[in-house]
């Protein structure tokens, strides 16, 4: 016989009592968890793709849960809790290691491919209009979209540091 005392969580704002079973850190071998799998060099390309891929299309996903609000904004991440990870997965091995830089690589790959001027998805979105319009985008257009992208950009990295600063007081 044993008792079961939910612990106390948050979820979306809201407090919530939560129960569970897990294994603690160093109880157990994660090796014994795994499974290694090789491939040829032609199936590791196309395995490389998938993945890169999924990964993309993971980033996009979570990026759009941030703008609607299903995933909290306290998930972005700014270089301090991106080098704490790095150090982390560097712990673990260098397998886990050069899939971080990778995470990582495709991550920001993904975001500088958006459609806000200042990144190159921005400069794809003028040669669209352009094509579209069948003339350049005017200076004043184009000037008024580099300030807004600044904006942008300069409130997200403000915010992924507000969050690094905040997971580093709150421990």
């Amino acid at each position: 016989r044993f008792s079961v005392v939910p612990a106390g969580a948050d979820d979306r704002g809201r407090r919530v009592g939560r129960i569970g079973i897990g294994v603690r850190e160093g109880d157990f071998d994660r090796t014994a968890l795994m499974t290694i799998v090789k491939y040829g060099p032609l199936e590791s390309l196309g395995k490389a793709f998938d993945q890169t891929w999924e990964t993309s299309l993971f980033s996009l996903k979570m990026l759009g849960r941030m703008v609607v609000g299903d995933i909290s904004w306290k998930n972005l991440s700014g270089p301090v809790t991106i080098a704490d990870y790095a150090g982390q997965s560097a712990k673990l091995g260098l397998s886990y290691y050069i899939k971080f830089l990778a995470l990582i690589s495709i991550s920001l790959g993904v975001l500088n491919l958006l459609p806000i001027p200042l990144l190159d998805g921005g400069h794809l979105m003028y040669y669209i209009v352009e094509i579209i319009k069948g003339g350049p985008v005017s200076e004043r257009v184009m000037e008024i979209g580099q300030q807004i992208g600044m904006a942008l950009l300069v409130t997200l990295m403000a915010f992924a540091f507000y969050n690094d600063i905040n997971r580093l007081v709150s421990g």
